[in-house]
């Protein structure tokens, strides 16, 4: 039997078993893409009008407050640029950092010179690195996919942190819909699923949680639809280009390329280049070349080019091994035992999704 495969992305029945082709062979991912792209386009996005019209509504809502939006700033190439654009549009930004102990250092050279190029300020929240370490293990231990979700879940909770710290309301994410949007939902877990980390963390972690930032997941979807700027996608008001983008971060602040998307993170380029490959069979680049050739930046034979090459070069593959296996405080031994086990689902374990089920009329009836 032939594996079905999208007529556009890179995606597979492999990738995602649940795959369905329309009558051209658009696989369900890309066209829930293409709508969301289109509902971007009745709003008129982008466009200079909105753009403006979305700056002066974040003035006006911080005109009382020591600024006018919060947002995370990783080093990386999005929110290095939603930090540049803030800093054009006149917006008065406060640049929030949450440190998890994983940051490269180019990473923190890129923030250093951002900051200091734009004159914006920092907030940082640095987790303990026992407790933030022992969560990892613990997820690695349970053999769930999306080990991600601890570092995401926390960028969450320390940005809204901040928004009660400083009095701040309104955060601008580093999201853009049109070069982000395409990825498998069997590759990854709700962020948001405090009860899920909690879950996982009583039966394989071995430590108390005592700087780790949780949220809610309903007071979150809560605020997302009572408070309009608590979240703005600014990368969606504005023409996006990731090459064209990189090469003015360089040229404008010093900005240094670290590779792939999100290899800011010693752990996340691991993760993305020998975890995922070597215990769940993703190549996670397949979700990142997809949505730049449903965005019209790379062509489809261009991205299976790309992904002819390895996704790390075999030395510093396994110097990030023995970095991280050390750092993570297991044995090569004991690491290779626990990718070599079967992958578990993650709501094989306790989740917020279960009781949302039973609760999603009542609590989230806009759902």
């Amino acid at each position: 039997m032939s594996t079905k495969e999208c007529s556009r992305c890179l995606l597979t029945e492999k990738d995602h078993p649940e795959i369905r082709l329309d009558g051209q062979g658009l696989c369900d991912i890309c066209q829930t893409y293409d709508h969301k792209v289109h509902r971007l386009n009745e709003r008129g996005l982008p466009s200079e009008k909105a753009l403006d019209k979305l700056v002066a509504q974040l003035k006006q809502a911080g005109k009382n407050q020591a600024y006018d939006c919060i947002i995370g700033l990783s080093g990386g190439v999005d929110s290095s640029y939603v930090a540049w654009l803030t800093s054009e549009l006149g917006l008065r930004a406060l640049a929030v950092h949450m440190d998890n102990g994983w940051n490269s250092e180019l990473a923190i050279l890129n923030i250093e010179r951002i900051l200091s190029t734009l004159n914006i300020d920092l907030y940082t929240y640095v987790i303990d690195w026992q407790e933030f370490r022992d969560l990892q293990r613990a997820y690695i231990r349970a053999s769930v996919v999306d080990i991600e979700v601890l570092t995401d879940h926390a960028i969450a909770a320390t940005l809204q942190h901040a928004v009660k710290k400083f009095k701040v309301s309104q955060i601008i994410s580093g999201e853009h819909l049109r070069t982000e949007g395409i990825l498998p939902p069997s590759w990854v877990h709700n962020k948001m699923d405090h009860a899920n980390i909690l879950g996982i963390h009583a039966l394989f972690g071995e430590r108390k949680l005592k700087t780790y930032p949780f949220i809610n997941y309903y007071h979150y979807r809560i605020r997302q639809k009572t408070a309009p700027l608590s979240r703005v996608a600014l990368l969606d008001y504005v023409p996006y280009n990731k090459a064209v983008v990189k090469k003015n971060l360089t040229e404008k602040l010093g900005w240094r390329d670290y590779g792939g998307k999100h290899h800011e993170s010693i752990f996340t380029r691991f993760y993305q280049t020998y975890i995922l490959p070597k215990k769940f069979g993703i190549d996670k680049r397949k979700s990142h070349l997809s949505t730049l050739i449903s965005a019209g930046q790379m062509t489809r034979e261009e991205a299976l080019e790309e992904l002819k090459t390895p996704a790390a070069a075999p030395d510093v593959l396994e110097e990030d091994k023995r970095y991280v296996v050390k750092k993570l405080g297991f044995s090569q031994d004991e690491f290779d035992f626990f990718m070599s086990q079967a992958p578990v689902p993650h709501l094989a374990y306790p989740s917020v999704l279960h009781q949302m089920r039973k609760t999603k009329s009542l609590l989230m009836p806009w759902k």
